[in-house]
């Protein structure tokens, strides 16, 4: 047990023990608080973190926390593993430019990202149920990981390893829908989503990537051995929704390993010979110029309405043809060969 986690623990133990006069027990309890909140942010300014703006106690009802702000993210956090913490920071601005990077030119926001990191799934789920109103059920069928919603990354902890692979993920769908003026289709934002999941965290630097995504790849592989492929003209169609109601594991596996492989396609194949219509396809959408009819345009602006089937089927098949190709048949040999390529 590392210093951090004892002075915790006796914090909290300390401030929970029979005291009369409850005024005096908050106060304690507090005071411990700021105690331990004062020693992390020494930690994490000891580190001499680039990434660092500032540590100041968060004030909130679920434990006690800590909001750590950098260039272009504010995390609140009730998460105090120490490893953890001095590795946010890096992590998500390291996130925030491998985002851009995916445009043909850089973007540049204003207004910092909130993020959630709790400390427990009880903690999450409390502020869940608070934030998400009625879709705090959608949210809560998530087993071990983290979602984006109004503007927000929410993650709880599950080990350092998945933890920043859910927040490399679902960072992607913040930035993109912070950002972009139209909402991209599923199997794009989807499949863009999982270049940010596999990572490697060393003393000095952060890297993503993607080729060694072993999760996604385990999948793929499966997919095609059981010959379960999804149809390039269906999977460009497709809601996750759709695959996520069947409540069949191997098309929910399907749907994502192949979005993975078929993003993976556009921007490697050939030594990247659609490298340039990939980011132009992403460009297009950034800056809201897709050949978009009147009312899928609508839809693509308003985060407010809802990513719809039928939506999905008509952009996701449409921007596919305009940009990539409308000879299914052929770009899917070519798909599939790149996607036995890679799944070895």
């Amino acid at each position: 047990m590392n210093k951090f986690s004892l002075i915790l623990i006796t914090m909290i133990l300390s401030a929970g023990g029979c005291i009369s006069d409850n005024n005096t027990a908050t106060n304690t309890r507090q005071e411990r608080i700021a105690v331990y909140t004062n020693i992390v942010t020494e930690y994490l300014h000891d580190k001499n973190l680039p990434e660092l703006v500032s540590v100041e106690q968060w004030q909130n009802e679920y434990g006690p926390g800590l909001k750590i702000t950098t260039a272009h993210y504010e995390i609140y956090t009730t998460l105090f593993n120490h490893a953890m913490l001095s590795k946010i920071p890096r992590f998500v601005e390291t996130a925030y430019q491998a985002y851009n990077s995916q445009l043909p030119e850089p973007v540049e926001t204003t207004v910092k990202f909130p993020v959630y990191v709790f400390a427990d799934r009880s903690q999450w789920e409390h502020f869940t149920r608070t934030f998400a109103g009625e879709q705090a059920r959608m949210f809560y069928k998530i087993k071990a990981g983290a979602y984006c919603h109004n503007d927000a990354c929410v993650a709880y902890d599950i080990g350092p390893k998945r933890t920043f692979l859910a927040l490399g993920h679902e960072g992607w769908h913040q930035f993109n829908g912070r950002v972009f003026r139209y909402r991209l289709p599923s199997w794009l934002d989807e499949g863009v989503a999982m270049l940010f999941e596999e990572h490697k965290i060393d003393d000095e630097s952060i890297y993503f990537i993607p080729s060694q995504n072993g999760y996604r790849l385990k999948s793929l592989g499966e997919t095609l051995a059981k010959n379960k492929i999804i149809p390039l003209r269906e999977l460009t169609a497709i809601n996750p929704g759709q695959v996520l109601a069947t409540d069949e594991t191997e098309d929910v596996m399907a749907f994502y390993s192949q979005s993975y492989a078929l993003v993976r396609f556009l921007r490697e194949a050939d030594s990247g010979k659609r490298m340039g219509i990939y980011q132009r396809l992403l460009a297009d959408g950034l800056w809201g110029n897709w050949p978009l009819d009147e009312v899928s345009k609508e839809v693509a602006i308003d985060r407010n309405k809802p990513r719809t089937i039928l939506w999905n089927h008509i952009v996701g098949t449409l921007l596919f043809q305009k940009y990539i190709g409308e000879d299914f048949e052929r770009i899917e040999q070519e798909y599939l060969a790149f996607c036995r390529q890679i799944a070895r």
